[in-house]
């Protein structure tokens, strides 16, 4: 057996181009364009990278997007009262803080100013606590993503044993949520967890999110399991390389996305989408789901 590989690059293109279209209808209906704000404290190379990355991927569907650049020494207060000034701004319909902030800062203070109806990475508390009980405003992107392409390639979801390999607020959490919602039973394995293999191996779904290259190995996946590698490391050689041993897991797996090209281009569609929604939200439109067509 060698697994499918799930594009998604492909699967993110085809989600931007839905985007384009409905930026452009909210701009014809309503002459109103989706900005997001972006706020990064510090000078860290990869969020660098991010950051332009997001910001490139609003221009490219039409987002209005501004960047806000502070000092790794600026004060937490300072910051938060910006976060404040662009919660009350009626032209910004996300704010995004790119983490990791400096460690002078309390996250959750910082996180929690960010008004939850601009909440577009889904970390507010109000976002994360509405996964469990599916009323959530902002799903987080990254298993957002993940959901988008499982439902693209047709893989279901009711019934099945899903296992996550990783416990982060970000990832693994919200993840094992959002399958629970959808009637998978989940398991949730993290860096305590003894025997890890005795749990992969029964996971008809298995989401690895754990940040440890080649952690998942081909004996530790059951045959024809649907694998998503979310993990990105950048090894010593400079190759970047998911989670998962991906030649061996290829022969045992039936579906599996590859690093990079896989759960990445996802991340931030998912954003794009999210600030899309908060805008339509921001017209009353809330009713009006975002239909991702011709995927």
């Amino acid at each position: 057996m060698t697994a499918t590989i799930i594009d998604g690059k492909s699967v993110a293109a085809n989600v931007r181009r839905n985007c384009r279209a409905r930026v452009d209808d909210l701009w014809r209906r309503f002459g109103a364009s989706p900005g997001l704000a972006v706020i990064m404290v510090g000078d860290n190379p990869a969020s660098t990278v991010y950051v332009r990355k997001k910001i490139q991927a609003c221009a490219d569907v039409g987002i209005k997007s501004h960047k806000f650049l502070f000092s790794a020494t600026e004060s937490q207060d300072v910051v938060i009262a910006k976060i404040q000034e662009l919660s009350a701004d009626p032209d910004i319909h996300g704010i995004l803080v790119q983490l990791p902030l400096p460690k002078h800062f309390d996250l959750k203070a910082v996180l929690g100013a960010i008004d939850r109806e601009k909440d577009v990475d889904g970390f507010h508390l109000y976002n994360v606590g509405g996964l469990v009980v599916g009323e959530t405003v902002f799903p987080p992107c990254t298993p957002y993503g993940v959901m988008l392409l499982l439902d693209n390639a047709g893989v279901e979801i009711a019934g099945r044993n899903a296992v996550v390999v990783g416990a982060s607020n970000i990832v693994g959490k919200p993840m094992a949520l959002m399958l629970m919602q959808r009637e998978a039973t989940v398991s949730v394995c993290h860096v305590k967890t003894r025997d890890l293999a005795q749990f992969t191996i029964l996971a008809d779904i298995l989401i690895v999110a754990a940040g440890c290259p080649n952690l998942i190995t081909g004996p530790m996946v059951k045959s024809g399991a649907v694998v998503i590698d979310v993990g990105i490391n950048r090894l010593a050689n400079g190759q970047l390389v998911g989670d998962c041993d991906f030649d061996a897991v290829r022969k045992r797996a039936s579906m599996i996305t590859p690093v990079p090209g896989g759960v990445g281009p996802m991340t931030v569609t998912m954003l794009l989408v999210n600030t899309i929604n908060s805008a339509a939200r921001s017209l009353n439109l809330a009713h009006e789901d975002f239909v991702f067509e011709e995927l």
